[in-house]
């Protein structure tokens, strides 16, 4: 018997059908379930409920979603080392490999270890307070992401000064509407829109893009994976931290966020198919000539 974790898009009906037919195939299986609680109430299996953090270490997680759903999946699981099967039920689906025809004989597969496991590394962020001005940041908070971490202007119409170092040396300072610093797998998503490189996500390196910078070096800088890249606060206005898309705190003049390759990797379960630039490809509509 197995423990198989659902994480599912609450709002989406063809998540919670697909979770009701995993749920009662799992259980006639013999495996032990538990589900988000918003997503366990919505199909009517509340007692199937658990709370975030998860208490328990389960076997497998599924995310039955899109991107966002994998996101949060990773969220709950990642650090416990628990593998993710990603089905799509979303709109690109970048991080979700399989569908909803293949839900319960891909599930199958990854309980009987039939599954590859790709490994990728995630990103993590911390609070270094400088005390001056105690508008939200706490210091030592940290946080962890598959995508990217990200340190944005609060208010609209104006620019916020983002003083870089790297392992312990000033490289510039940036005015801009933000700077995103992003995984591999995370070159495909915010750090794309802001015309970032892509990346292939089982490569190990940091990714450092500026948004709308107001200068001449625009450029993303592809660095090591195990630089440190911290990021000050040096305009009088605050900064928004986020991680993967999730408010994380509100930085004031002389804070900083210190980033760094998280201690452990995100585990992706796959078909071993289809090659990094075939997905791509195929993802974003890519055509021969």
């Amino acid at each position: 018997m197995s423990d198989v974790l659902i994480i599912a898009h609450a709002e989406r009906a063809e998540a919670l059908t697909a979770s009701k037919q995993l749920v009662a195939w799992l259980e006639g299986e013999g495996h032990a379930v538990e589900m988000g609680g918003v997503e366990a109430t919505a199909i009517g299996r509340p007692e199937l409920g658990v709370g975030e953090p998860i208490r328990t270490v389960p076997d497998l997680a599924v995310s039955i979603g899109g991107d966002g759903t994998m996101l949060r999946s990773f969220d709950l699981v990642a650090a416990a080392g628990v593998p993710v099967l990603g089905v799509n039920v979303g709109h690109l689906g970048y991080l979700t490999e399989f569908e909803p025809a293949q839900l319960t004989d891909m599930v199958a597969a990854a309980l009987g270890g039939s599954l590859d496991v790709s490994e990728r590394m995630m990103v993590s962020a911390r609070v270094r307070d400088s005390g001056a001005d105690d508008i939200g940041a706490q210091d030592g908070e940290t946080w962890t992401g598959l995508n990217e971490v990200v340190l944005e202007k609060r208010d609209p119409g104006h620019t916020v000064r983002l003083e870089v170092w790297l392992d312990g040396d000033v490289f510039a300072t940036y005015a801009a509407d933000g700077l995103i610093v992003s995984t591999p797998t995370g070159s495909t998503a915010y750090s794309l829109s802001a015309g970032g490189a892509v990346v292939a996500p089982t490569h190990s390196s940091l990714q450092v893009t500026p948004v709308a910078p107001h200068m001449l070096f625009d450029r993303s800088l592809l660095l090591p994976p195990d630089t440190e890249i911290g990021i000050r606060v040096i305009s009088e206005r605050p900064a928004l931290a986020a991680v993967d898309g999730r408010s994380a705190s509100l930085l004031a003049t002389g804070d900083e966020l210190v980033v760094t390759r998280a201690p452990y990797d995100a585990r992706f379960l796959t078909a071993g198919g289809d090659s990094f630039h075939r997905v791509l490809k195929h993802k974003f509509g890519l055509k021969d000539r």
